[in-house]
């Protein structure tokens, strides 16, 4: 707790930093917008580099502000190209949302078959030049980069993916994979790691609920065979949470196996792989949870004729692996449902906010 108290205030002190330039920017335009007339600003704003130096680092808010109050900028081929170059380079999304907004690419691609040309040789070239750090691993690193050349075909031209590479006379698709080679093997390798640690945690609890479901809490009757405590409500409880957990234990083996027995090809970074993976931890989660409903509830249905409080313990430290889990796992999880079924860079946006 103590390791995160500087943490948090180097957040707070480059929040404000931030803020503090942004206002700083904005009092700046306002400023020159006294001294210049239109045509004087768009000349200083195109030969001093301000609005492509924070395209390259990613401040969205400076060039959002520049081009909000002179949108003249974007009718420059040259400064549009250029523009549009730097973000794809830097893999910036909130800036690629903006100026797809203004279609610009599609603009470029119209007027300049060369921008349509230079745009792609960027989201070919890797390492970016900003590696994302909000991604969970090497394949979802891997489904990131599909992205960002699936968007940029689309919005340039739809066959931009044949067209043949100036320098290496191939295509842009395959120089794309030629340079994502290394990154390729890495998200397999993920994929595969995962996958088998996942899997052998997913029979695991197939081997416990399984023979749970054959060892009922009390015994059976001995005429009957009928488990003695079936009327109990909390035996209910037992039955229907192990059945759960069996059943989203074998789901999550069967998604982790399909994972395992795939062929790893470039294409299914970007659906295929991602929706397993998704289910397989779903399925995963679930079972954990079931599991331990119904070890809660068979210890109380053992120790509530002695202790009638002893649910209440029993669920407060079932609840705790629980909510430990969704703590470390949620939010990596979060961003892999994001990143597969609504990625950032595919939503619309409003020009100005």
């Amino acid at each position: 707790m103590l390791c995160a108290v500087p943490f948090i205030r180097r957040s707070k002190e480059l929040k404000f930093m931030h803020n503090c330039s942004l206002d700083l920017a904005k009092l700046a335009l306002i400023e020159r917008k006294k001294d210049m007339n239109t045509i004087e600003m768009l000349e200083f704003l195109l030969t001093s580099r301000v609005v492509l130096d924070a395209a390259s680092r990613g401040v969205s808010e400076i060039v959002e502000l520049c081009l909000k109050h002179y949108p003249e900028l974007m009718w420059d081929t040259d400064f549009a190209n250029e523009l549009i170059k730097e973000i794809v380079k830097g893999r910036h999304v909130e800036l690629f949302r903006l100026v797809n907004a203004h279609n610009l690419i599609s603009y470029l691609a119209d007027e300049d078959f060369s921008a349509e040309i230079s745009l792609m040789e960027a989201v070919t070239n890797w390492p970016p030049r900003c590696v994302p750090l909000d991604v969970s691993g090497a394949a979802f690193l891997m489904q990131r980069e599909l992205q960002w050349f699936q968007v940029v075909e689309v919005s340039s031209y739809p066959s931009s993916k044949r067209m043949k590479f100036q320098v290496h006379r191939r295509t842009y698709w395959e120089v794309f994979v030629e340079q994502c080679k290394k990154l390729h093997e890495e998200a397999g390798q993920w994929m595969k790691d995962t996958s088998s640690s996942c899997s052998v945690v997913a029979t695991l609890i197939i081997t416990v609920a399984f023979a749970a479901a054959f060892t009922m809490p009390g015994g059976n009757n001995s005429n009957t065979g009928i488990p003695i405590f079936f009327m109990n409500s909390s035996f209910m409880v037992f039955v229907v949470a192990d059945a759960l957990a069996l059943l989203c234990s074998i789901t999550a083996t069967l998604m982790f196996l399909a994972i395992l027995t795939s062929r790893y090809a470039m294409e299914d970074f970007l659906l295929s792989l991602p929706r397993k993976m998704i289910l397989g931890l779903t399925f995963l989660f679930l079972s954990l949870v079931s599991m331990l409903v119904a070890f809660g509830s068979a210890l109380t249905i053992i120790l509530s004729e002695r202790l009638k409080w002893i649910y209440i313990p029993i669920t407060l430290l079932a609840a705790f692996p629980i909510v430990l889990f969704a703590i470390l796992q949620l939010p990596l999880y979060i961003e892999m449902v994001e990143s597969t079924h609504w990625p950032r860079i595919y939503r619309p946006r409003k020009l100005w906010k």
